[in-house]
């Protein structure tokens, strides 16, 4: 799709719809109430208003710490209508990182909702000139003495004319989930967000203006973002938001209650409704309205995706995306699901994996995936270094490890920095992983490397079970014995430590690191 050299993403995602005719249509559903296109259009309008009045100015940032209500896309369209760069962050970080990502983003003003704001506390202590606003949600807290949102919205004209923007404008900034390091701040266009509709949402899953979309995963990612935001916006849809944690109680009483035709997941919520008994009361109430349900943040087992099918009619379309591509770029489609894989490039995008001199590696080779599209982001804030080592050109490396088969399915091995050598071979703990995850006691595993008494590297296996009181030596060697039989001999752990949990970035990826100890 072209787009005009005046261009503001909110007009296309927001007053299209009222200026076509569409003001009517239910936008947004949260806990608290249900807005119009019309109603939401005006909101933003608020929003972007209010945030002048404080004494923004385009291309500023303001810092959004917000529970998933409708004051999050009022406020992050508003800014970006304003001209100024909204920058969502996410709501389950630490005092310490907050500190870090308000200094690192300069943010002018930070819209922070009530539940979170004590965790802000410090870092505005430290920084005030910073102004604040403070949004009330469904889970409460206090205002800290800070003037409310909505009263800052309620002053201000529901009249707002767009910022004079064009489609490579710097439109909104999302933090990677700092896995390893601290997190980098990628810096995406205008034109990012209609570009990911239109190759994903619109020509991969379909999507319609009659559907209900349903993220667990929140609006302050970039998946969650494409998955709430973006593509029910560009296509006139509805999304349903939950402040809540997603958990499979609120998970399946939300499906229930709302109907979704999309339903937005990672693969550990996935395993974790699957083994949940509110799924299994809902699931008819559930599988009459699904159509579609997708997956992203890690590798889907496969075993966990035909379970998802036989439960609910509807099959899971696994992809992988990222903060630097804002959205999903391999991915399975509606009757091409090949389990156990990412499925295929989406149209739009350009793949290679690339052996460690940089040459393009045959099919059936493990190579480093590197993704060539229009939605990579522009670089990363103040880290030349990091960005120079992730784009080149027109090309990013993502750091994952993928094969290739002959008929273009694209298959996970796992992180760069994950893989482990076990006898002078590459062993992809992703396999490993999903090798034990097919057992049914088993909920989910994470596998690293663990040198043995000679120093030499070997798996070990951290197994989270869907009944904790199963744990049991004899368990243990029925998970290795399954591994053996299922991959290579070397590949199988040699130890195994049952574990409650496992660490987790907020997209659902295994911090392996954190295992390694």
């Amino acid at each position: 799709m072209s787009l005009p050299r005046q261009y503001n993403a909110a007009c296309d995602l927001v007053d299209r719809h009222v200026q076509e005719g569409r003001g009517d249509r239910t936008a947004f559903t949260d806990d608290a109430e249900s807005v119009t296109y019309a109603e939401l259009a005006r909101r933003v309008n608020r929003a972007g208003n209010a945030l002048l009045s404080m004494g923004v100015r385009q291309e500023e940032r303001v810092l959004l710490l917000l529970l998933d209500t409708i004051d999050f896309p009022s406020v992050f369209l508003g800014a970006m209508k304003a001209g100024a760069v909204p920058v969502p962050i996410n709501t389950l970080l630490t005092p310490k990182d907050y500190a870090y990502l308000l200094a690192d983003s300069r943010a002018r003003v930070v819209v922070v909702s009530d539940h979170l704001l004590p965790k802000l506390a410090d870092a505005l202590a430290a920084l005030p000139d910073t102004k604040v606003l403070v949004a009330r949600s469904p889970l409460g807290g206090d205002t800290g003495g800070h003037p409310l949102l909505r009263d800052a919205m309620s002053a201000a004209s529901d009249v707002l004319t767009a910022a004079s923007t064009t489609p490579d404008d710097v439109a909104f900034w999302l933090y990677s989930s700092g896995s390893t390091g601290a997190p980098k701040g990628a810096l995406h266009l205008h034109s990012h967000l209609m570009k990911t509709s239109d190759l994903y949402a619109r020509d991969v899953l379909g999507l319609r203006a009659d559907d209900v979309v349903f993220s667990a995963a929140k609006l302050f990612f970039a998946y969650g973002l494409g998955n709430a935001l973006t593509f029910p916006l560009a296509a006139g849809a509805r999304a349903i938001l939950a402040a809540e944690r997603p958990t499979p109680k609120l998970v399946t009483r939300v499906m229930r209650e709302h109907s979704p035709t999309v339903f937005c997941g990672v693969p550990t919520l996935y395993a974790q409704l699957l083994a949940s008994p509110d799924l299994a009361e809902s699931r008819e109430a559930i599988a009459v309205h699904l159509r579609i349900s997708i997956s992203a943040g890690e590798a889907l087992p496969r075993h966990v995706g035909e379970a998802w099918r036989k439960t609910t009619g509807t099959d899971i379309l696994d992809g992988i995306g990222s903060t630097e591509m804002l959205h999903i770029f391999i991915s399975n489609r509606p009757n091409d699901v090949r389990y156990g894989t990412s499925g295929k490039p989406v149209p739009g995008y350009d793949l290679e994996l690339r052996n460690e001199d940089g040459h393009p590696v045959a099919d059936g080779e493990e190579g480093s995936l590197w993704v060539r599209g229009p939605t990579s982001c522009v670089g990363y804030w103040n880290q030349r270094e990091k960005s120079l080592a992730t784009f080149h050109g027109p090309w990013t490396r993502t750091g994952d490890r993928y094969v290739r088969d002959v008929d273009g399915y694209y298959t996970y091995s796992g992180r760069a920095d994950d893989m482990l050598k076990v006898g002078g071979i590459w062993v992809s703990p992703f396999e490993v992983e999903s090798a034990i995850s097919a057992h049914p006691a088993v909920l989910e595993a994470g596998v690293v490397g663990h040198e043995d008494d000679e120093g030499l590297v070997k798996p070990k296996a951290f197994v989270v079970l869907k009944d904790a009181t199963q744990r049991s030596p004899e368990l243990a060697k029925e998970l290795q014995e399954l591994v053996k039989q299922t991959l290579a001999l070397y590949k199988y752990p040699r130890w195994i430590e049952f574990v409650t949990e496992l660490p987790k970035t907020a997209t659902g990826k295994i911090q392996r690191f954190k295992l390694r100890g």
